[in-house]
């Protein structure tokens, strides 16, 4: 498959000028075919063959496995999630918090990695924000910060969700183990984009999901836990999924990260993520981020002094400047170009992946 290939495959290219995948990937019809197959089987021939629960679970193992493989982990390192957040607060809620533990955060995160943090305020958990600059965390200020013995836990994102600036994580990491605090990423904005190696970012969590650079469908989500982290949680929530056997008289929890999922869901989102990952594979990631670099620098060297995101590539992810950026993205939507506007800062961000053309990039700053 090469970039074409994939444009033409994805009906919402043939319907205006998509620079927004950092908000959701339009997803090309053999991953929606995939998703509906599985579905149709699931519902309407699995339960007279080989049974609607085993056909879900093989589809649990599978994609953990596909997932693992993607990410450089071992499969018992994955827990299925709906989403991002929804893995966030699934970290969130099993960690043996203690009045006084602080967590740390960028303001640079998504609401995501904030509101499950807020809502430990009643445990006595507290949040220190570290500010930023542009984009760029400083890593003196960092290491202050994870050094008070109170803190517990460090997150911030893989690449900036605002600004598409890359995050040292493996240094981040380092830092913040010196220091006996755990880290937890919030790298949605890179499977799919660029490569991820566990492994080598040494991340306590890392929580990501399909729907975004991978172009998957929506409802498959994935939580990476280190495997001797993970053997020390107690989820918040449990279910049938989150024990090795529900009729033991004495109930254990699973070994490793799939302790953290629950029950009854959807296989069909997550045999639709299977088939974006393979997706991803068979373009090859030298091709798809040479193509988001090209097209990133034509945009940057476009926008010239309205650019807000650094001027060498770092992400398909450009934020750029508008007198009204809630207001230029409903005119741009009126002309058929689909960007988005920025809480923080208060500004424009366009998303840039191996599907677009140098005509969609051209077509965004002649609308401006």
């Amino acid at each position: 498959m090469d970039p074409e290939d994939l444009r033409a495959a994805i009906p919402a290219c043939d319907r205006g000028v998509y620079l927004n995948t950092g908000a959701s990937g339009p997803a090309p019809r053999h991953v929606v075919d995939a998703t509906a197959d599985f579905l149709d089987h699931h519902e309407y021939v699995a339960p007279v063959e080989e049974g609607a629960y085993p056909a879900a679970f093989e589809t649990f193992d599978e994609t953990r496995e596909v997932v693992a493989d993607f990410l450089g982990a071992d499969p018992q390192e994955i827990a299925l999630t709906d989403s991002t957040a929804d893995g966030i607060a699934r970290v969130a809620a099993a960690i043996d918090w203690a009045p006084g533990d602080t967590v740390v955060r960028t303001d640079l995160e998504h609401s995501a990695g904030v509101i499950p943090w807020w809502n430990l305020r009643d445990r006595g958990v507290e949040v220190t924000v570290l500010d930023t600059e542009a984009g760029r965390v400083d890593l003196d200020a960092l290491t202050d910060a994870v050094s008070d013995p109170d803190t517990r836990l460090l997150c911030c994102n893989s690449i900036t969700w605002n600004y598409g600036t890359q995050l040292p994580i493996s240094t981040i990491v380092d830092i913040a183990h010196e220091h006996d605090t755990l880290v937890l990423v919030d790298a949605v904005q890179s499977p799919g984009q660029v490569p991820v190696d566990v492994g080598e970012w040494g991340a306590d969590f890392v929580a990501a999901a399909g729907h975004k650079w991978l172009l998957g469908p929506w409802g498959a989500g994935f939580l990476y836990v280190d495997r001797e982290v993970a053997d020390e949680l107690t989820p918040g929530v449990v279910g049938y999924r989150s024990v090795a056997d529900t009729g033991a008289d004495d109930l254990e929890l699973k070994p490793g990260a799939p302790r953290l999922e629950v029950g009854t869901t959807s296989p069909a989102p997550y045999h639709g993520l299977t088939a974006a990952i393979d997706t991803v594979e068979a373009l090859g990631y030298d091709t798809v981020t040479g193509r988001i670099e090209r097209l990133t620098d034509r945009l940057k060297e476009g926008l010239g002094d309205r650019l807000l995101s650094p001027h060498n590539y770092e992400s398909g992810l450009v934020a750029f400047t508008a007198d009204d950026p809630a207001g230029l993205v409903e005119r741009l939507a009126d002309e058929g170009v689909h960007v988005r506007s920025l809480p923080y800062p208060d500004a424009v961000r366009a998303s840039v992946h191996v599907f677009n053309t140098a005509g969609d990039v051209d077509a965004l700053l002649d609308a401006l």
